[in-house]
């Protein structure tokens, strides 16, 4: 896309008709505007439309693609590529579609893209309901369902894209149309697992299930110097466990004086976390072996509101420090890998970055592959290597570290990625097609269909046919 200035009288017809605020570089609330949650990420929009409804975002759309504009779409803002904000572009900006409304007969919620999780769990819990979202609850809807979806309930109800009923969208032409299994199916294909490449959503219907309102949690730290002994037995715990049961591993320093003993603050750990997705006592019992594979430093593992678990790791991940991820999935956690896994943890150069390992398996790898877009069901075990620091002059280090771990550790993965893990986006196509193998020319007849000019390429891009980034490649690091 080109990036130049719009002219005045565009961006005046433009505004007449717009419902929302369309906010400009030289308004007072500008810089808030434009800030997403990763700190690395510092980009300056010619324009940020706040949109209030779909009439909004159509005429955003509309407005973006007839004045040849790069288009970044806000939900959450979450995402750790930063996709959300672009430079010089329009951002369309869904933060404030944050409705959701919930049919408990049906057990179905319908919810707006600027949604978070938080919003979603406030209102299904009400009725003791909820759908599979993430493990931060300030995470957007949107970007999580889209790119798949792995949170706290995967193992027993799937991800987040398997519990989409429908979804509601614009098209880069400026068309409004919903995706289901009976209406553009194979537009719902892709848009389970294929992420934002095919529109602007702006609301999804997911299915809803049980849970709650308590559940049995999981969260045990052990020191570092046990750390092949707990990931062994992990392996060999989830390998049998029950469905209801969704874990992973996290690894590295993690200081925190109100968490600790005041000698275990600034050592290495390695923590399991998860919870059971059925009744407290069944899920005590099953979690139970997890706590004694040897003398925990704490142990916070009992019942909780699910509402409360789904928040645990929020202060975490506060919006403005510094964030660089990537991910793997493993074929195995073979020992090799294991002890691979140790070495990154002891060289990490921020004491707040882990190396954690998902559980995947169970409802996840029960759906048919040619039933979604989504890549990772073949495997066991996905690798988040998480860089989390807090100043400017420690990038280069910490994204080398995520980087150089990344290069080893596919020694034991075929090379896909969680999409919502990605880095930045500096691996571009080849990125994508080894993600997504024999399905990627699917997904570029689905985005030849629906935006074929790449209106929407701010995202893990499927690059039309024809494009100067499928025939070389993308680079946006």
């Amino acid at each position: 896309m080109a990036q130049h200035s719009i002219p005045a009288e565009q961006i005046e017809q433009f505004e007449a008709g717009f419902h929302g605020d369309l906010i400009r570089p030289d308004d007072t609330d500008y810089d808030d505007a434009r800030a997403v949650w990763n700190g690395m990420i510092d980009k300056r929009p010619a324009l940020i439309a706040r949109c209030q409804g779909v009439g909004d975002v159509i005429s955003a759309v509309n407005f973006a693609r007839e004045n040849d504009l790069l288009v970044a779409v806000r939900g959450g803002g979450h995402n750790v590529a930063g996709t959300a904000v672009c430079d010089d572009g329009l951002v369309i900006d869904l933060s404030e579609m944050r409705s959701v409304r919930v049919d408990p007969d049906a057990q179905t919620a319908w919810v707006q893209a600027g949604a978070t999780w938080a919003d979603v769990d406030h209102e299904t819990q009400a009725f003791g309901l909820a759908t599979p979202g993430g493990a931060v609850s300030e995470t957007g809807i949107a970007g999580l369902a889209l790119g798949g979806g792995i949170g706290h309930l995967r193992c027993k109800h799937g991800l987040t894209c398997d519990n989409l009923a429908s979804v509601d969208l614009v098209t880069a032409d400026g068309d409004y149309l919903t995706a289901s299994e009976d209406e553009n199916a194979e537009l719902f294909w892709g848009l389970r697992g294929g992420g934002g490449n095919f529109g602007v959503v702006t609301g999804f219907e997911f299915d809803l299930h049980p849970v709650g309102p308590d559940v049995a949690i999981c969260l045990v730290f052990y020191p570092a110097d046990r750390m092949v002994e707990v990931l062994e037995t992990y392996r060999d715990y989830v390998a049998d466990a029950p469905p209801e049961v969704s874990l992973l591993t996290l690894s590295g320093v993690m200081p925190d004086e109100d968490l600790f003993p005041a000698d275990a603050v600034h050592e290495s750990k390695i923590a399991i976390a998860g919870c059971y997705a059925g009744s407290v006592e069944d899920g005590e019992r099953a979690l139970r072996p997890l706590r004694e594979i040897d003398e925990p430093i704490v142990d916070f593992s009992g019942s909780m509101p699910y509402v409360e678990f789904q928040q645990l790791f929020d202060e975490d991940y506060p919006d403005g420090m510094r964030y660089y991820w990537k991910s793997l999935y493993l074929d195995s956690l073979s020992d090799s890998a294991i002890d691979r896994i140790a070495y990154w943890t002891d060289v990490a150069p921020s004491p707040l970055s882990t190396v954690d390992v998902w559980q995947l398996g169970g409802a996840i790898e029960r759906v048919d592959v040619e039933d979604s877009a989504f890549a990772g069901r073949h495997a066991p075990f996905l690798l988040g290597v998480e860089a989390n620091w807090e100043r400017l002059k420690d990038d280069d280090a910490n994204v080398e570290w995520v980087r150089d771990c990344l290069d080893d550790m596919r020694q034991f993965s075929d090379g896909s990625v969680y999409l919502n893990f990605p880095g930045f986006l500096e691996e571009g196509d080849d990125m994508m097609r080894t993600t997504f193998g024999p399905t990627y020319e699917r997904l570029v007849a689905l985005k030849d269909e629906y935006d074929p000019t790449n209106l929407f390429s701010l995202n893990q891009n499927i690059a039309p046919s024809g494009s100067a980034e499928a025939d070389g490649g993308m680079c946006h690091d």
